[in-house]
């Protein structure tokens, strides 16, 4: 009897896969400076933590992750199971995803807001992030391990459950989210990249919130900029022609204390 993955074991582990197979796309690519954000020396001078530790903290982060799936999916196997049986039509399926999207985007936003504007949690928490003042693919999920819990895991399990989606349709939509939060952190301005001309929330939007100028704007993430929009603190931008090459992405509008 061959060994069949289920699709709790897929939902809790592909975006895992996912996200090393895609971040490792954008290693490959990552000297092509005429289309980065920052050079490769700014990445080596501005960094405040090695990439070895920024591993280990993806990978503890990503245990946790997948512990909590497993535990969710067991809780809710009863619910989940019996609507597998019926047949999702695309429509409701389509439903699922757009309000997961916006389960996760609302969550993300005011916790990652108050999480800056709380002094002890930037300190001890938030600030871990944001060592990576020039952000990387595979650093994406580099997080304190209390950041990762609070943000990405309740915030996943919050968008799963009030959706309604069943493990299947988790899958895809995890590892959608989770290719969407590695792109937002490239560093990488590539022509023809399609989360680029579908989101305004993309890899300059999140540069932008990474740099100093741009601390306590831009907090959205990771599909779309309402939030920012509704509340102040969208940060609008132009994205201009280095002079040594590369791209940069500049505030069009003055920044207050």
């Amino acid at each position: 009897m061959g060994f069949v993955l289920s699709d709790e074991l897929l939902g809790a582990f592909a975006p895992i896969l996912v996200y090393w197979v895609y971040s490792g796309i954008y290693v490959a690519l990552s000297s092509l400076e005429s289309y980065r954000l920052h050079s490769k020396v700014e990445e080596e001078e501005k960094n405040l933590v090695s990439k070895s530790n920024v591993v280990k903290g993806v990978l503890l982060q990503q245990l946790i992750q997948a512990i909590v799936a497993i535990i969710l999916f067991t809780v809710t196997g009863s619910d989940t199971e019996s609507s597998t049986t019926q047949q999702s039509s695309l429509l409701v399926l389509a439903s699922q995803c757009v309000t997961a999207m916006l389960v996760l985007d609302t969550w993300q936003y005011f916790m990652h807001r108050y999480m800056h504007h709380n002094k002890f949690l930037y300190k001890h928490i938030h600030s871990q992030h944001h060592r990576l003042v020039v952000p990387y693919a595979y650093g994406a999920l580099y997080n304190h391990p209390i950041e990762g819990l609070l943000l990405d895991t309740i915030g996943g399990a919050l968008s799963f459950l009030i959706s309604g989606m069943s493990p299947r349709t988790s899958i895809f939509f995890f590892s959608f989210a989770t290719i969407k939060t590695v792109d937002d952190h490239c560093g990488l301005c590539l022509p023809g990249n399609l989360f680029h001309i579908l989101f305004k929330n993309n890899t300059a939007y999140h540069d932008v919130h990474h740099q100093l100028y741009g601390n306590k704007f831009n907090f959205s993430q990771p599909f779309f900029v309402m939030w920012d929009r509704i509340l102040g603190t969208y940060m609008p931008y132009s994205l201009e022609k280095r002079k040594d090459g590369g791209f940069e992405a500049r505030p069009t509008k003055q920044v207050r204390d």
